[in-house]
């Protein structure tokens, strides 16, 4: 993929112009000229605006926005209903305020000041929820981690991130040692580590225990309110499967307007009931930690995501929204007849990764579920983009309406969509043929890559952010997604970098070249296919290297499907990737339930 890398001059072009935002976390970034920039630029605007005799910011005009006033308010309107429910313990949103306030106060009293980061693995249970807030109360940083790494990958991670706390989940907690494990092997310095007991099944306290911290702590915590609304509130690592790890810096502003905009997007009204399907950890649940609480809505946590659990939750508690990648739309149209119940009444469904199947459409809605498909990336607060339905497609037949609602649609409310040819920068043509890049810029595009400054230039270039996905403009402006630039394979709503699982491979003994695509799968929406070319004289079967990627490797980037044969070349060497990717399509799906 090519980028522009702009000179300078032109940044501060940029800048001036207010094409790019003026203001990139300085305590993240360390962006010297960016950061150079944006003071002048924002001193500059204020000298105009007193030099014309306009009004200038002052606090009854202006308070920095952030998605903790969003928990304020929720504290005073909602104050006694339900905010959180996770099996038999139901919480109030006056409750859940003062849960997060005491957390925070017990980060203060824990030397946790302004800017420092602060780490979490856990699922979807209450102590997630809480930790977006009060770990910006405390005026620290949150970082979700997957709970699907391998203890490797969290200590990569956690030292990349230089978290000072991790509070992991009781569950996860062999996991979580053998990251500090590795890390103080390395010589780099260990976040604490605090454990979160399962309230349903409870373990022993300690002094550094969830509950414990909470207990003890301050109700009366004087929040640390973002001085400037660009500060940081989190960083969301990608899928952390490349050598060089890239954490996504949210900013308060841009976490208060999407989660705003999530909320319009799905048509989430006041008190509504949200089941957590989609992991926290994902853009902060896709910024909808922090949307619930906008319109005071009940958060519905559950540890396992199946078939049995969503159907009881949904009868039991008459959920009305969720988010679900594919995977689980699969899991919901397959299940067993003995886990569904009769819904309650239609459930909103918001879903992206990949493009559901027709057919998992059609069920889904025989079911009783609506589902609209929505599209975005970690580097835009989650959803972007959304397949607004229109009346006049009512007309369309059954299969001609999941052609169009398996498009990625158009931008939503605060945030600008093109595709454009990624080397002149020209939007292509409403044509439906014509194949560009699809890129974003506005207040919901990250501050940048922490600790990545190239990065950061080459994916912000010319102005707008650089998504790498590959796609078209249908002649009423929606956006379809045709390829993925960078070969990632999306797998159950997972990013998997070929290049690492291909690296993985390599390391074999008996193996002499690899090539990993993605293969159709009904259940997951695609998994790896790995190609292998055998070292003369070496035999091997397709176990034994999914074997040895599973020993190295988090399972779900194992590869499901390996072939043996010569890897099929350009006349310049490189390998044709296209070609493996069509025989890879034409196996079919390797899932059959």
């Amino acid at each position: 993929m090519l980028f522009h890398k702009p000179s300078l001059l032109f940044l501060n072009s940029l800048l001036r112009t207010n094409k790019l935002s003026p203001r990139i976390p300085a305590p993240l970034l360390s962006l010297g000229p960016f950061n150079s920039l944006s003071r002048s630029f924002s001193q500059d605007k204020e000298q105009f605006l007193r030099d014309r005799g306009h009004t200038i910011r002052n606090p009854a005009n202006y308070i920095p926005l952030t998605p903790l006033s969003l928990l304020e308010r929720s504290a005073l309107v909602y104050s006694n209903r339900p905010s959180v429910i996770y099996g038999s313990h139901i919480y109030t949103w006056m409750e859940t305020h003062q849960r997060c306030l005491r957390l925070a106060s017990a980060l203060n009293r824990l030397a946790v000041s302004h800017g420092d980061v602060v780490a979490v693995l856990a699922p979807n249970i209450p102590a997630a929820y809480e930790l977006h807030f009060s770990v910006p109360m405390a005026g620290a940083i949150l970082c979700p981690l997957n709970i699907r790494h391998d203890s490797a990958m969290i200590s990569v991670l956690l030292k990349h991130s230089g978290a000072k706390l991790l509070f992991v989940d009781g569950q996860l907690l062999e996991l979580a040692q053998g990251a500090l494990k590795l890390l103080s092997g390395s010589n780099t310095k260990s976040p604490l580590l605090v454990t979160i007991p399962d309230p349903q099944s409870p373990t022993p306290s300690s002094s550094m225990d969830y509950e414990t911290l909470i207990s003890t702590a301050d109700p009366t915590f004087d929040i640390k309110w973002p001085s400037d609304e660009c500060e940081p509130i989190s960083i969301n690592y990608t899928s952390g499967t490349t050598s060089k790890p890239k954490g996504v810096i949210y900013t308060h502003r841009g976490a208060y307007l999407n989660a705003i905009a999530t909320v319009l997007m799905q048509g989430i009204t006041t008190m509504p009931v949200y089941l957590w399907t989609v992991p926290m950890f994902h853009c902060n649940g896709w910024c909808l930690a922090w949307g619930i609480a906008a319109q005071g809505g009940t958060n519905v946590c559950i540890r396992q995501v199946t078939a049995r659990a969503i159907f009881e939750n949904i009868a039991l508690h008459k959920v009305t929204h969720m988010g679900a990648a594919p995977t689980v739309l699969n899991s919901i149209v397959n299940s067993k007849p003995d886990d569904r119940k009769s819904l309650p009444h239609k459930v909103a469904v918001m879903t992206g990764g990949s493009a559901p199947s027709p057919t998992v459409l059609f069920k889904m809605e025989e079911l009783g579920f609506s589902v609209t498909h929505i599209y975005g990336l970690t580097e835009t607060y989650g959803p972007a983009t959304l397949c607004t339905w229109k009346p006049e497609w009512d007309s369309l037949s059954p299969e001609e309406k999941a052609k169009v609602k398996a498009r990625q649609g158009l931008q939503h409310t605060v945030i600008e969509m093109d595709v454009k040819d990624p080397i002149t920068m020209k939007s292509v043509p409403f044509d439906g043929k014509t194949i560009g890049e699809i890129m974003f810029r506005g207040n919901t595009v990250m501050s940048g890559y922490y600790n990545d400054e190239e990065a950061t230039k080459e994916a912000l270039a010319g102005g707008w952010f650089h998504s790498g996905d590959l796609g078209v403009r249908h002649s009423d402006g929606y956006v379809q997604l045709k390829d993925r630039s960078k070969d990632i394979i999306i797998s159950g709503g997972e990013n998997i970098s070929t290049i690492e699982v291909e690296t993985v491979i390599s390391e074999h003994p008996a193996v002499l070249e690899v090539a990993v695509v993605g293969r159709p799968d009904k259940y997951w929406g695609e998994t790896p296919c790995a190609f292998v070319s055998l070292k003369e004289g070496f035999s091997v079967n397709g176990e034994d290297i999914v074997k040895y990627c599973r020993d190295r490797l988090p399972h779900y980037m194992a590869p499901k499907t390996v072939v043996f044969e010569e890897l099929p070349r350009t006349s310049t060497g490189k390998v044709q990737k296209f070609v493996l990717r069509e025989k890879a399509k034409a196996m079919g799906s390797i899932s059959q339930n």
